[in-house]
């Protein structure tokens, strides 16, 4: 089956386009966003509305309570499980969003990592960094390579991976799983810097004026404390102001530089990985760009 990925930085566009092309491919639409499945916190993490869907079926949005973890491992099932259900009724697909880890296990699958062992794990936070990494130089030189010796808790799970599975942790980590039988293109989308700050920052304006400090006010009175350590751009700045931390004139502006810098680190992310079909939205029309991503999805 094919499937088709729209990624990219936030505030780029990503949503419009893929309802377009949700209409055009008669497809349904899947979030693969981190923050948006999270139930209650829609304004600041700019979740689609009801009206915006125009009609299009989206999954995986409020999943669950911001105070509850949720692994990338969980979203790969949890996808995996509705694209099966797709599959079975011969359905166009279109995953978007901006959280690489989410777009990856999807499209690349997983590794089949053990699953913590809480006396294990235990036993090994109770022991000094040193101890630990000596230890994973012993079972695993490459991967003791791979992580810094100072990162006591990626240090601690790569040695807990070794005795659990009596395997290489460098090795079983390369060994994706993948869940789903859809063929994906990866489309990502981008503007000039310039334009896209400005988008962001018109975007934070706009979530201010929509209720976004009404929205964090309900949330953490919800919540409390377990929402903070959620922090989520746009919620972290704003209770740091409720608890007078700072001026809500500098949370705003701290929540777009914020947002800017984030949107920095997805493109980085996005262009490091070179699978992916890049279009420019302040060169191409979104209906171009439909246009062009359904010809070779008709071609591939």
């Amino acid at each position: 089956m094919k499937g088709l990925v729209i990624a990219g930085p936030t505030a780029v566009g990503k949503t419009s386009l893929s309802i377009k092309l949700a209409k055009a491919m008669d497809a349904e639409i899947i979030s693969a966003d981190s923050a948006q499945i999270y139930i209650d916190l829609d304004i600041g993490t700019a979740k689609v509305t009801e009206g915006e869907m125009a009609g299009v079926e989206h999954h995986m949005l409020d999943v669950t309570e911001p105070v509850k973890k949720y692994s990338v491992g969980e979203y790969q099932r949890a996808v995996d499980t509705i694209l099966a259900g797709m599959e079975a009724e011969k359905k166009a697909v279109i995953l978007t969003g901006g959280t690489g880890l989410y777009i990856g296990s999807v499209t690349e699958g997983l590794a089949n990592l053990p699953e913590s062992d809480s006396e294990l794990r235990s036993k090994l936070m109770k022991r000094s960094n040193e101890s630990l990494y000596d230890e994973l130089k012993v079972l695993d030189p490459e991967g003791a390579e791979m992580i810094h010796p100072n990162n006591k808790r990626r240090v601690e799970r790569a040695l807990e991976v070794c005795l659990l599975t009596g395997r290489k942790f460098s090795e079983v980590s390369r060994e994706n799983i993948k869940g789903n039988n859809y063929d994906f293109l990866k489309i990502a989308l981008e503007r000039d810097r310039d334009v896209l700050y400005e988008r962001i920052n018109l975007r934070v304006e706009l979530m201010m004026k929509a209720g976004l400090l009404e929205e964090v006010e309900r949330t953490y009175k919800k919540y409390g404390e377990g929402l903070k350590k959620v922090n989520i751009i746009g919620y972290a700045e704003i209770i740091r102001y409720l608890e007078g931390e700072t001026e809500l004139s500098q949370a705003v502006e701290d929540i777009k530089q914020n947002s800017r810098r984030y949107a920095k680190r997805q493109f980085t992310w996005f262009k490091n990985k070179h699978d992916y079909i890049w279009y420019n939205l302040d060169e191409m029309s979104e209906d171009e760009i439909v246009k062009d991503i359904i010809k070779r999805l008709k071609s591939s």
